[in-house]
């Protein structure tokens, strides 16, 4: 059974930084991408950015150039760093193993002066 456990959200003042983790078990890390999503009430949830097993990287146009995704395989963890952040980034973040569609439990990000 695979977990996934995210960690780092909080509140950002607006060109502030917050850094998300991702700690997953249970499951195939190593040869499996990520994926970061978001949500908002009213909207659906977005992905933001996707790293594959071999590190190439993919990211929502509205995040591109400020946010990025990476991950240490030897921790079974993925981050995403988020830079020059903006309140319309603020959503709840998931994490997902999409080869087990497995979901983490979400984050809150909140950028607000």
């Amino acid at each position: 059974q695979v977990h996934l456990v995210e960690s780092g959200g909080g509140l950002a003042q607006p060109g502030g930084s917050l850094r998300l983790s991702c700690a997953a078990s249970g499951g195939i890390f190593s040869s499996s991408a990520m994926a970061w999503y978001r949500s908002t009430p009213g909207k659906q949830r977005e992905l933001v950015a996707l790293i594959t097993h071999d590190g190439s990287t993919t990211y929502a146009d509205s995040v591109k150039g400020r946010f990025t995704v990476s991950r240490d395989n030897a921790k079974n963890t993925v981050f995403l760093q988020m830079n020059s952040l903006k309140p319309e980034d603020t959503a709840v973040y998931y994490c997902r193993f999409p080869r087990y569609d497995s979901w983490g439990q979400g984050t809150q990000v909140t950028v607000s002066s």
